[in-house]
């Protein structure tokens, strides 16, 4: 007879995270569905110009301002282009600018809020008064400063939208570190010989992903909202460049003329990527917590 050893009894961490997913996604009807609207704006942004009926910047004049229809989804714009093929085709810049500047924040943000919180002293006062200063502006407006002051391209976009959510990253990842920086597990670390720096990065990071998580879902759709608006006004990305905010810029100025459509369907997408974003926070809370695992 033979005894399985207690290594191959255990599933690997990866394959235990990924069957815990699929139970809080199939448990969760929202959940399943954030992570559907999730899947779906992947799928655009990574195939939309492979999949898109027409070339996105095409113009025809003889088609100009053609409502919705068999061969045009989503109606025609001022200079005959699809509006459909635009809208998917603008998911990679948006998702694209919302990944990166999240990521940036999050590097950045939640590494110095748990130092803030973690070490306190010079370190915490120093980082407290840069996210005071940052906060201490309207956002959107310190937005547009700077990227009117650096150029509206999708770069300086990326770091605006980062540096006025510096201050959100740290204030959570701060309050947390704080919690947990006496806490057992700490203490058993220090005892065991790890340095602070080791402590910060593999005892206390760990602990406070999930609300962070939760903190760059709801960022994300912020993110989306931020270039958008930067577009709408003018900073932001420059046409013919498809993109969400662009366009229903453009078709603001038609809609009193009957012409609906031109910005209907752009600002629809925006509406389902934040909503989206906004609904996937709790599902991803509930994967990333060891506390919820059974």
């Amino acid at each position: 007879m033979t005894i399985a050893s207690p290594s191959a009894a255990r599933p690997s961490p990866l394959l235990a995270t990924l069957k815990h997913a699929r139970y809080v996604i199939s448990d969760n009807p929202v959940t399943g569905l954030a992570f559907g609207m999730a899947l779906v704006l992947v799928v655009c942004a990574l195939l939309g110009p492979y999949i898109v009926p027409h070339d996105p910047y095409a113009s025809n004049t003889a088609m100009a301002l053609k409502p919705p229809s068999a061969t045009y989804w989503f109606g025609t714009d001022q200079l005959g282009r699809d509006i459909f093929s635009r809208v998917i085709v603008a998911t990679r810049l948006d998702l694209g600018i919302a990944v990166c500047s999240v990521a940036l924040v999050f590097a950045a943000g939640g590494i110095a809020g748990i130092a803030s919180g973690f070490f306190g002293g010079w370190t915490d006062r120093i980082i407290g008064r840069i996210s005071d200063t940052i906060m201490a502006f309207p956002l959107f407006v310190l937005a547009m400063g700077i990227v009117a002051a650096l150029g509206n391209t999708v770069t300086n976009i990326v770091i605006a939208t980062a540096i006025i959510n510096f201050p959100l990253y740290v204030r959570v990842a701060r309050s947390e570190a704080q919690v947990r920086r006496q806490a057992g597990f700490v203490q058993a670390a220090r005892l065991t010989g790890n340095s602070e720096w080791r402590i910060l990065l593999t005892q206390i990071l760990p602990n406070i992903m999930p609300i962070m998580m939760v903190q760059m879902s709801l960022t994300m759709g912020y993110a989306i909202l931020n270039a958008a608006g930067l577009s709408f006004i003018g900073l932001g990305v420059r046409p013919p460049t498809a993109e969400w905010g662009i366009m229903v810029a453009e078709g603001a100025t038609y809609i009193i003329s009957g012409e609906w459509w031109i910005a209907l369907f752009p600002g629809l997408s925006l509406m389902f990527a934040v909503f989206c974003f906004n609904l996937l926070g709790d599902g991803l809370r509930d994967i990333v917590d060891p506390q919820r695992r059974t």
